[in-house]
């Protein structure tokens, strides 16, 4: 084929930002155009997806200054309004699961990303006021969820535009660049909050005692920091972005995953791993706090997300090279483990105690959970893809094509959905450590535990994916 006739293929093969044939699977398509195409997608999902987890925690920074602010909420409603982004964003995140193969990967990303301007404002206009009434600011941290949601459409969208062998490094990059926006909103927000950066537009400075001092703060600027970014993502998404042909799909096709039994066995995975991520971020402020008094928490919470976050490309990384269920298997033996150090490390009736060593294990639980995340995600699309070509007779074209389309798009919203379960760990991790120490006087039977938790995904992992004659080797 002439180099004039491959780009006449090429074009016809699109019809405006719609892929109509998308064929990652084909070494010729992907090497002649489809990685170059896919590569794309990915890094412009990547920022839409990092803001979109900079606004999902950006009331957990917000919550925290409240009082000092001037609002006069109780200590149960600033639990609510911290807990509040991880509950709704777990429950959009059953829905997002399934709006890409129904509306396009570029048209929902680029929507679901502008839905962010909504909190970002919202927050920004409503600190400036501490007359704001407390269902506002509640609307407005369930409103944050928003940003929760869009971590399962932005998996499953870029789950469909790489092969078998490349899904768990892309979606790696995809989910720990993207996690990443854990880390920057706790670390970044302190910092931008005693700077007029919008000037007159931006609103009047509050004032706050500190140390007997009154010091001058723009709280509005965590939230506003972000409105530009959204604002150029969500453009970027809907300007560069394609949506494939291939991978529309009713909410009855997709609905199929409810009655695979991988589907839910992966849930329970993804929550050991993710659901740990996301809930030992949230709470690790506030265990420091109580188990270690003397130590300032905003120091040290940022860096356990962003080990977890950076290193979730080399889950995916290592899955693809050595396999997902091996790599999950061990992941989650050196977790239990870890979490037996941190017991080692505590305090004992709030006395002893080595932060040092309590630090140290809890960044290798973030590594391991960043390490899971990455591993997991390569596991399902090559579970349901391998499921959906068994008893397939390779030498018919159309029926390999059938099954392939189907067996990924049943992965995708397998992504999606496992993506929501594992979110709701960012609630009850961090009220397990409240329930824990308000009937025991401390955090010690929460992670005894999440110890029985991990051993029970062992088991799982072992059972049905990485022991010999496994029912689904992956």
């Amino acid at each position: 084929m002439t180099s004039t006739s491959s780009t006449a293929v090429a074009l016809g093969a699109r019809q405006g930002r719609t892929l109509l044939h998308w064929l990652p699977e084909d070494k010729g398509f992907w090497a002649r155009e489809g990685e170059a195409v896919a590569r794309r997608n990915l890094w412009l999902s990547v920022p839409a997806l990092f803001l979109a987890f900079a606004i999902w925690q950006v009331w957990s920074v917000v919550a925290v200054s409240l009082p000092a602010l001037g609002f006069q909420y109780s200590t149960n409603q600033l639990f609510w309004l911290a807990a509040a982004p991880a509950l709704s964003g777990a429950t959009l995140r059953i829905f997002y699961s399934f709006m890409v193969p129904v509306f396009g990967g570029r048209r929902w990303t680029a929507l679901s990303t502008a839905s962010l301007l909504i909190p970002a404002l919202g927050i920004g206009f409503a600190v400036q006021d501490n007359s704001t009434g407390y269902p506002t600011m509640l609307t407005l941290a369930l409103l944050c969820g928003l940003g929760g949601g869009n971590f399962s459409s932005s998996m499953a969208n870029i789950s469909f535009f790489f092969p078998k062998e490349k899904k768990g490094a892309a979606l790696g990059v995809n989910a720990g660049l993207g996690n990443l926006g854990v880390s920057v909103v706790q670390f970044l927000s302190p910092l931008v909050i005693v700077m007029g950066l919008f000037g007159a537009i931006g609103g009047e400075a509050q004032q706050i005692m500190k140390n007997g001092t009154a010091s001058a703060v723009w709280a509005q600027n965590a939230a506003f920091i972000w409105v530009p970014f959204i604002a150029l993502a969500a453009l970027a998404a809907w300007f560069g972005m394609n949506d494939i042909a291939d991978a529309k799909a009713s909410f009855a096709a997709q609905a199929a995953i409810f009655r695979r039994k991988h589907n839910w066995l992966m849930c329970i995975l993804y929550l050991g791993c993710f659901g740990s991520f996301i809930g030992y971020a949230a709470g690790f402020p506030l265990l420091i706090k109580s188990q270690f008094p003397g130590v300032n928490p905003l120091a040290y919470a940022w860096m356990g997300p962003l080990l977890g976050a950076l290193i979730r490309p080399v889950g995916g990384w290592l899955a693809d090279k050595l396999g997902g269920a091996r790599v999950t298997f061990w992941n989650f033996a050196v977790m239990a483990l870890a979490v037996l150090g941190v017991l080692h490390f505590l305090p004992v009736n709030g006395a002893g105690g080595n932060f040092t060593g309590f630090f140290a294990m809890f960044l290798v639980l973030f590594m391991t959970t960043g390490i899971g995340n990455g591993s997991t995600f390569r596991m399902i699309p090559v579970i349901f893809l391998s499921q959906a070509l068994r008893g397939v007779d390779r030498n018919d074209a159309t029926a390999v094509a059938r099954a392939t389309r189907e067996g990924n798009t049943e992965g995708a919203a397998t992504l999606g959905f496992t993506g929501a379960i594992g979110a709701y760990g960012g609630f009850f991790i961090p009220k397990s450590y409240g329930t824990s120490i308000s009937l025991t006087g401390g955090p010690e039977a929460a992670l005894y535990c999440f110890i029985a938790f991990y051993a029970l995904c062992v088991a799982i992992t072992w059972w049905f994916y990485a022991r010999k004659r496994a029912e689904m080797p992956c």
